[in-house]
């Protein structure tokens, strides 16, 4: 099962991907979340935000 990088379109397959794993897009580096496993979506993960020492 594959699915298109959201970003680039690149095809992304699905070998063994868990719910909410972060994974570097093959052919333009994004990071992805795996949001559904059936079938396959993602999208572009979340910016780490600053936290200021907090």
């Amino acid at each position: 099962m594959t699915q298109d990088c959201p970003v680039c379109g690149a095809d992304i397959t699905n070998n063994g991907l868990m719910m909410n794993e972060l994974v570097p897009c093959p052919e333009c580096g994004s990071d992805l979340e795996v949001i559904e496993l059936t079938p396959l979506k993602l999208d572009k993960a979340p910016e780490e935000k600053e936290d200021w020492g907090e």
